[in-house]
């Protein structure tokens, strides 16, 4: 409830701001007062139900504020969802790193996620015929004018390619590289968001990260290529899977790939807890494979992007937003996790942290107290034995990541590139904690770390074990 409240009254100064010190332009002016308006009804919201709340009491007016904070996320969900862009993207990361949603909020910004209100027909067959020569109907044996999906940047339809394959065509929204240039250009706004969704960050930092990832988002052809990366790594993988690109009816605006079923991850949140504890093993090994392996990130983790199938099958999609990792930049973050986890060294692990410019040389703070607050995302593999990662415990590695309070804040930054890290391990953090999964993380760790490289811990890592074996031997 307290984003969901910032979130709507934090446009409003911020569009004002927008709207009294620029001259900006049509698109951007009238992005700021949708915003304005958004605000506007969340305040006369809360200031017409401030009476009733003051004169209930105990279970009655949590009901009533809880009953308040769904009228106002529908209210968020729809504003953002029908904007689009930037703003839409901000409002799906509020949506699973939150703490102290109640269900039925978050499943009502869970919306953004994959299900926001579509563009018309006649407007994604005019950018197929652009892009491809042709209407849908020639160029596609079989087009579905209805979207599957619809989200930030494009929506999803189901075709059949001429040669009989079953694919999912993504088609990017007409001029929304103008409307991300106009969000983009609203600095105060999209500052006084970000500080709402991502308070310890150097907003500057992550603005400027934000728009060249946004930027390369735009660019459906780096976006294929990624995801070409990525099928090709996982090719012949267990539990992970990868739709293949079709090349040719792929273009800066249009991509094709194979179509791909499954559940969706409210599906899976009433399977059983064994299903979802293989599931969230699949995507932690995905997520810290690529990163250790593939040496990129898929920056978008929220769960829209994910379909599951029994035994801990996930298939991956949408990889527009990658960041890509040198060498150098890597070896710090392996450096980290070395020395908190494996040597149990708290100074090198404070020198490894100064060395990556996370935290500032010769800080006047203790190495414990450095440690209370940088190492929260190794709570979970510092020691073996499994562990149970709960809402609770997601939203309390937030709330202290994210204390401002901390004596340790104010000596302490996110590098520019790892600022998309840091949203990608609240996200994986968020959709574990939203299965409840149990696991050995550190065992599952030592299996993917490169200074470890241990024994395969779980039926799914016998069978990674043996894919990797059958990969090496192909490469030999």
């Amino acid at each position: 409830m307290k984003l969901i409240t910032l979130l709507a009254t934090v446009m409003a100064g911020a569009a004002t701001l927008v709207l009294l010190r620029r001259r900006p332009g049509r698109l951007r002016r009238g992005r700021a007062r949708a915003a304005l308006r958004l605000a506007a009804r969340g305040g006369a919201r809360y200031a017409a139900s401030a009476p009733r709340l003051f004169a209930v009491a105990g279970e009655q007016r949590q009901l009533l504020r809880e009953d308040l904070a769904l009228r106002t996320a529908e209210d968020v969900a729809g504003t953002l969802g029908a904007m689009k862009g930037v703003m839409m993207k901000i409002g799906q990361m509020a949506s699973y790193i939150d703490d102290g949603l109640s269900p039925a909020v978050r499943h009502t910004l869970g919306r953004l996620q994959d299900s926001v209100p579509p563009m018309s027909p006649q407007l994604a067959a005019a950018v197929v015929e652009e892009e491809l020569g042709a209407p849908p109907e020639r160029a596609f044996a079989r087009w579905d004018p209805r979207p599957i999906a619809a989200a930030s940047i494009g929506q999803v339809h189901r075709a059949v390619t001429l040669d009989g394959r079953a694919v999912a065509v993504k088609v990017q929204y007409p001029g929304i590289a103008e409307t991300i240039a106009a969000d983009l250009r609203n600095v105060a706004l999209l500052r006084r968001m970000l500080r709402i969704a991502a308070p310890a960050q150097d907003v500057d930092a992550l603005l400027s990260e934000l728009r060249d990832r946004i930027g390369e988002e735009l660019d459906y052809c780096r976006e294929a290529a990624s995801q070409r990366l990525m099928a090709a790594y996982y090719d012949g993988h267990p539990t992970i899977h990868i739709p293949g690109i079709v090349t040719e009816l792929s273009t800066r605006k249009l991509v094709t790939s194979e179509l791909s079923g499954g559940a969706r991850f409210a599906e899976l949140a009433a399977w059983p807890q064994h299903e979802r504890d293989l599931a969230a093993e699949t995507i932690y090994r995905f997520v810290f494979r690529s990163l250790y392996d593939v040496r990129a990130f898929n920056g978008d983790p929220h769960p829209g992007n994910y379909l599951f199938q029994r035994g801990g099958r996930v298939t991956f999609l949408d990889f527009g937003l990658v960041r890509h990792f040198t060498p150098a930049e890597l070896q710090p973050l392996l450096q980290m996790a070395r020395t908190i986890c494996v040597e149990h060294d708290p100074e090198a692990f404070r020198r490894s942290l100064e060395n990556a410019g996370f935290l500032r040389p010769g800080a006047p703070l203790s190495t414990q107290a450095i440690i209370d607050h940088l190492a929260v995302f190794y709570e979970t593999v510092r020691e073996p034995g499994p562990v149970t990662i709960t809402s609770d415990y997601a939203s309390s590695v937030v709330r202290r990541f994210f204390d401002l309070r901390s004596p340790v804040a104010g000596y302490i930054a996110v590098p520019r590139p790892y600022v998309i890290l840091q949203r990608i391990n609240l996200g994986l953090f968020a959709v574990l904690g939203e299965l409840s999964a149990t696991a050995d993380w550190r065992a599952i760790s030592e299996e993917i770390w490169p200074f470890v490289q241990g024994p395969a811990a779980t039926p799914m890592g016998e069978a990674e074990a043996r894919w990797r074996a059958r990969r090496q031997a192909a490469a030999a």
